[in-house]
């Protein structure tokens, strides 16, 4: 990291301020060459900054010398005003010095590199930019703060004093040791599966809360779903006619239900078809339906065809019912259809609306909420959570010291990739691709 790199913070196009950020050793001599001289360390000042003679901007700089910086390098800031004119100049200027624009979350993985961050605080930077919710901010910044890491160091400090007991009695056999050095690492290792096995339980929330609660209109055509859609996302999101099989695709809607970010979906009416598109349609519904957090069965109370049988077998326990159209007069449907699901609200499309986004807000907020922090807000926590689970279960399966303890070691390196400690260069690049330029 000899080079010295930079990239404008904020978003491209004509705005009122626009930030351009440099790392590196070279960062002071540019900021010189650009301002004049270096400003107060950590202290915004005011500065022309010149081309040659010529004025480029009056601009806030601000200097941080190495290592009290957020890569831990020597990094800069300048606040220009906004104009694309202004930002391309300086642009120009920096890259005619020989510094190189930034690459997508280089700034942040340089402050990881350099021991400003480790790993996981190091994700809660691009899921904090990334947030659109109260609680995905709220999660991120956890995060940020360290609450993840502490988890995982626990585990892995835990790992790591058992590690010793089993190595003691593997290394020094002839020595004064207890009888039973070796059992009496068991119990740590058996309440540590524990914590794991419950994290793993937990897994979802975490996800869920990053990327959405993911909640599926399912049903029959016409019972209803695309009204429906339309009238809890407040808009004619989906098209709706009289005409079965009008939805074809999924059509998803992000919505914030108590601070969380919801993606409801509307899917093709499930029903047997030799039609080809429709066919599709219903498949992708299927599909679609199955991986969701929650189903919203639709189904048409005022008819008495049975057609509500055909995504019945989509409805998993916590699931609720929909009896649609309830303003018409009830049919066998209705009755039918009560006895598959365990909760069943009667609504109108076109009226109380409020009373399934208050179910379903409730449904949210009890699969999201916990008073402990999630162990897991990645799938790649979840795979190297899994991994430490396999290899502690194998450890206290063995009867082989030697074996228990390879299998120890092997749980705490995956516990360690989550913050970073031990992380091969594939796994750096997976995580830091993700981040936008001047992160």
């Amino acid at each position: 990291m000899s080079d010295t790199i930079f990239a404008p913070a904020t978003a491209p196009g004509r705005a009122a301020l626009a930030a351009v950020r440099l790392s590196g050793p070279a960062s002071g001599e540019a900021l010189k060459a650009l301002a004049g001289r270096l400003p107060t360390a950590r202290r915004a000042s005011v500065r022309t900054l010149r081309s040659g003679g010529a004025v480029i901007d009056e601009a806030l700089v601000l200097w941080f010398p190495a290592p009290a910086s957020y890569t831990g390098e020597d990094c800069a800031e300048l606040h220009l005003h906004g104009g694309p004119v202004v930002v391309e100049a300086v642009i120009e200027l920096l890259a005619g010095l020989g510094l190189r624009l930034a690459e997508p979350g280089e700034f942040t993985r340089r402050a990881f590199q350099n021991g400003k961050l480790d790993l996981a605080q190091a994700e809660a930077v691009a899921d904090l930019i990334d947030a659109e919710t109260q609680n995905q901010a709220r999660q991120a910044l956890a995060q940020l703060g360290g609450n993840l890491s502490r988890r995982y160091e626990d585990w892995r400090g835990g790992l790591i004093e058992a590690l010793a007991q089993l190595e003691a009695a593997v290394d020094f056999p002839d020595e004064d040791l207890p009888q039973d050095v070796a059992a009496r690492a068991r119990p740590g290792l058996e309440r540590l599966l524990s914590e794991i096995d419950a994290a793993l339980v937990d897994e979802a929330r975490g996800r869920r809360v990053r990327e959405g609660f993911r909640v599926a209109l399912i049903g029959a055509p016409n019972a209803g779903k695309s009204s429906l859609l339309n009238a809890l996302a407040g808009r004619d999101a989906a098209i709706v006619t009289p005409t079965p099989g009008t939805t074809r695709d999924v059509i998803e809607v992000p919505m914030v239900l108590a601070g969380y970010r919801v993606l409801l979906a509307d899917t093709a009416g499930v029903r047997e078809t030799q039609e080809h598109i429709e066919a599709e349609g219903v498949r992708r519904a299927r599909a679609w339906a199955r991986e969701a957090d929650l189903r919203l069965w639709v189904v048409d109370s005022s008819a008495s065809n049975g057609d509500w049988r055909f995504a019945a077998d989509l409805l998993q326990p916590g699931d609720i019912g929909l009896l649609n159209k309830a303003d018409l007069p009830e049919g066998a449907d209705a009755s039918a259809a009560r006895g598959v699901v365990g909760e069943v609200l009667a609504v109108s499309a076109l009226e109380a609306v409020d009373t399934v986004r208050d179910r379903l807000t409730a449904k949210v907020t009890q699969a999201l909420s916990a008073s402990d922090f999630p162990a897991a807000t990645r799938l790649r926590h979840v795979e190297r959570l899994r991994e430490a689970r396999s290899r502690l279960a194998s450890a206290l399966a063995v009867t082989e010291v030697e074996l228990a303890a390879e299998d120890v070691r092997l749980a705490a390196r995956a516990l360690a990739q989550v913050t970073g400690q031990i992380g091969a260069e594939d796994v750096l690049d997976r995580v830091f691709s993700s981040f936008c330029i001047g992160k």
